[in-house]
């Protein structure tokens, strides 16, 4: 080749773009343990949108863009009365669903919460059923958003597995872009071809930085970061079925690829293909509406709040053993300037149950922290210690413990027993235990917006797996329409 020149030649599209899509268009999901999981996991995710509407800090973000806007056919946001195109309901959805930091959550090299993706899953979903029966055909089934969800938690939880995007500081909402750029596509009618090329165009994005998720820059963005997300997501889809096309070697091209300028010039790795993996082992967060990391710190802080609470003027220290993601994510000191600060505060979601034996959304609100110093107070005691066995059954896939313990040791010399939590609630290894709890948070949560008999009407129905499957999905989101 002739010095100075580049070569032009249009290159075959990166394999990770093209096993995205033969999966997306292709794979038949044959699981009956991931669609039951999938049901739960529509059930838990829409109930954390629900209790989120009660946050005015959540809806002055929601609604059309322009006051007054009528979009024919748009799709709902649940919970409310808005009726908007697609990109904004993906918007509206995504931020809803992940405000409180409630939903489900997966740990891996990199973390993220594949349910997220609803957002842009059930926005299409609505507006392409409603556009349907306008047009004299069928609508869309709930099956096939179970299917759209396994698919999505399965794209977003796979390239986790062994790649950190954390490690480079880009935040994992660049996940959720991906997977529902992918999935939106393919709901949409774009080919395998077409899925391919907004895949490349969720790549060129590039991705967000981690600074809102960490001290000392903690902020609400990152609950209406998955949201934005999922809102890219269907634009990207749009464009591309209006005929922008794709650019192959978005990942892997020399210099200007997502490889060489996101990601210090390392392919991505791949221990396993894609199937129904994700989704069968999701993390329900049941228990607490915090950060996973801090799930079984806050349960273990909970077993000790009987036995603490009356001695918590006579607290020496309180050590927490913990594992690294835990340190690097949410172990800080110093002041906490908002809600979104103090749920991802390891020491604060420890204090708060020590000192009152619950945990919910309302104590992290700014009333409730500046009303009790002894959380402060608390956090100033604690030290926070790397367990490596904790470090290490984390990463190993026939484990992936989240585990933590907690002591308390008092000024008269004497010591709590150590608490040991390895695995929360809503983990694969506490099924049995934790669906009815899921069962039971879902029915609090719709109870926060609906009358009795609405909720009693939701709840039946979610419950029964085949009518859940077999109903339209404008009927569906019908039910959640204010």
């Amino acid at each position: 080749m002739a010095a100075n020149v580049d070569d032009n030649t249009r290159p075959a599209p990166d394999q990770v773009l093209v096993d995205i899509a033969d999966y997306v268009c292709d794979y038949v999901v044959d699981s009956d343990e991931a669609y039951d999981t999938a049901r739960n996991c529509l059930m838990d995710t829409l109930g954390c949108g629900m209790l989120a509407l009660r946050f005015p800090e959540c809806t002055k973000l929601l609604g059309p863009l322009v006051e007054g806007t009528v979009v024919p056919h748009g799709a709902r946001v649940p919970g409310t009365s808005y009726r908007l195109d697609p990109i904004k309901a993906a918007w509206d959805i995504g931020c809803i669903v992940r405000w409180l930091d409630y939903n489900d959550t997966w740990l891996a090299a990199e973390w993220g919460h594949p349910s997220d993706n609803l957002g842009a899953i059930l926005a299409v979903a609505d507006f392409l059923s409603q556009q349907r029966i306008a047009a004299g055909h069928a609508p869309l089934r709930m099956r096939d958003v179970l299917t759209a969800m396994i698919k999505a938690h399965e794209i977003q939880g796979v390239l986790a597995l062994e790649n950190s995007f954390n490690r480079v500081g880009l935040c994992h909402v660049l996940l959720v872009r991906v997977a529902s750029t992918a999935i939106a596509t393919s709901m949409m009618g774009g080919s395998r071809e077409q899925v391919i090329d907004a895949l490349s165009q969720a790549w060129l994005d590039g991705s967000s930085l981690r600074t809102y998720r960490h001290a000392p820059n903690a902020g609400p963005r990152k609950s209406w970061a998955a949201g934005d997300a999922t809102s890219r997501a269907v634009r990207l889809a749009d464009l591309t079925l209006r005929g922008e096309i794709g650019y192959p070697s978005v990942l892997s091209t020399p210099t200007w690829g997502f490889y060489d300028v996101c990601f210090k010039g390392s392919e991505f790795q791949f221990p396993r293909d894609y199937g129904s993996y994700v989704m069968e082992n999701i993390l329900f967060k049941i228990s607490f509406p915090a950060e996973f990391h801090s799930q079984t710190a806050a349960e273990a802080a909970v077993k000790l709040h009987p036995q603490v609470k009356d001695r918590l003027k006579d607290i020496e220290k309180i050590v927490i053993q913990t594992h690294e993601s835990a340190i690097r994510i949410i172990s800080k000191v110093g002041p906490l300037n908002n809600p979104a600060d103090r749920d991802h505060c390891l020491q604060y979601m420890t204090a708060v149950p020590l000192a009152f034996g619950a945990l919910v959304a309302e104590h992290y609100e700014d009333e409730f922290h500046q009303a009790n110093p002894i959380i402060d107070e608390l956090r100033d005691k604690m030290e926070v210690h790397e367990n490596p066995t904790y470090t290490k059954e984390y990463l190993e896939p026939e484990k992936r413990s989240i585990a933590n313990a907690l002591q308390i040791y008092y000024k008269d010399g004497n010591c709590s027993e150590k608490v040991e939590i390895h695995y929360p609630v809503g983990h694969r290894r506490r099924r049995d235990e934790g669906i009815p709890l899921l069962e039971a948070k879902f029915r609090r949560n719709l109870s926060t917006r609906f009358p009795a008999t609405r909720c009693e009407k939701i709840v039946s129905l979610c419950l029964d797996q085949t009518r859940l499957e077999a109903l339209p999905v404008n009927e569906f989101m019908d039910l959640f329409t204010i």
